[in-house]
């Protein structure tokens, strides 16, 4: 199935250091830029993370130090990477959960504030969990018919990479109008309706220190706008103000974004913060 686009999706994957958003880096990057007239442009990109590679990290991905010695850093990479990113949706397999919210923190540290915020998450991980919930392997045989390992290398970007965009598509052949009977397996082939049906958590910052929730008045109803929805707001999701409003505390006690800026968050968070300050108070 050709993918319904409006604008450019950048179906991506990394291989990385480590899971910590805060201290581990990407020592790979490869991604397909599917564009709305079906042409697309492939990419693979060695990173050097400017740290060691932990020798499980090389057992699992086969990415050995010397493999990135000689490659860019992500702070070189990061403009041109911005350039081609600018304007596009995003897919991945975990990729709301991991890839996203590093690639954001990778940008960041390199100066660059790119808005997630504007673009479609559409994370197939998400959609395959939700109607057959296994790993991108079964994924990859349930949907495409064919073992993964008789098509591709394990845990290498591209390959997965190649492997997600794959199974993406089929999820959309299999739950698409006309061929599920049942209402609620059946997914259109439109972006904005992937990324809704990816979304699994009410985050505003990746990391889920800020989360979404419903106003309500003194009597705890819910307080709806002029068209009948929840009106909501930016909550505190960890710490002494745990479920308070993110504008109330900033106002009842100010040195709390300080406290929060030099603490060991991670900068999305800080930029989601800051943001919300400068909404409620200006500069």
């Amino acid at each position: 199935m050709k993918l319904n686009l409006t604008k450019p999706l950048v179906v991506f994957d990394l291989e990385t250091t480590g899971l910590d958003l805060v201290k581990d880096r990407i020592v790979q990057i490869s991604y397909i830029k599917v564009f709305p007239d079906g042409q697309e442009e492939r990419k693979n990109l060695f990173v050097n993370p400017e740290c060691p590679i932990p020798a499980e990290v090389t057992t699992l991905t086969g990415i050995s130090n010397e493999d990135v010695a000689g490659a860019p850093t992500f702070k070189e990479l990061a403009p041109q990477l911005s350039q081609t990113f600018e304007g596009c949706d995003f897919a991945g397999f975990n990729s709301n959960h991991f890839d996203v919210p590093l690639l954001a923190e990778e940008f960041l540290r390199a100066g660059i504030d790119f808005d997630f915020s504007r673009c479609n998450l559409i994370d197939a991980q998400t959609i395959f969990h939700k109607m057959e919930r296994r790993n991108l392997a079964a994924a990859y045989k349930f949907y495409c018919g064919r073992k993964m390992e008789e098509d591709f290398q394990a845990h290498r970007a591209d390959q997965d990479t190649e492997a997600t965009y794959r199974v993406l598509m089929a999820e959309l052949d299999r739950y698409a109008p006309g061929v599920q009977e049942e209402a609620e397996r059946v997914l259109n082939n439109d972006m904005n309706e992937l990324a809704a049906f990816s979304k699994t958590n009410d985050n505003v910052d990746f990391a889920g220190r800020i989360v979404w929730k419903d106003k309500t008045d003194a009597k705890g109803n819910v307080l709806k706008d002029a068209e009948g929805n929840a009106v909501r707001h930016e909550v505190f999701n960890f710490g002494k103000y745990k479920g308070w409003a993110v504008a109330d505390v900033l106002h009842r006690d100010p040195g709390y974004y300080s406290w929060v800026m030099t603490s060991d968050f991670t900068a999305n968070t800080k930029q989601v913060l800051t943001r919300i300050r400068l909404k409620n108070f200006g500069k």
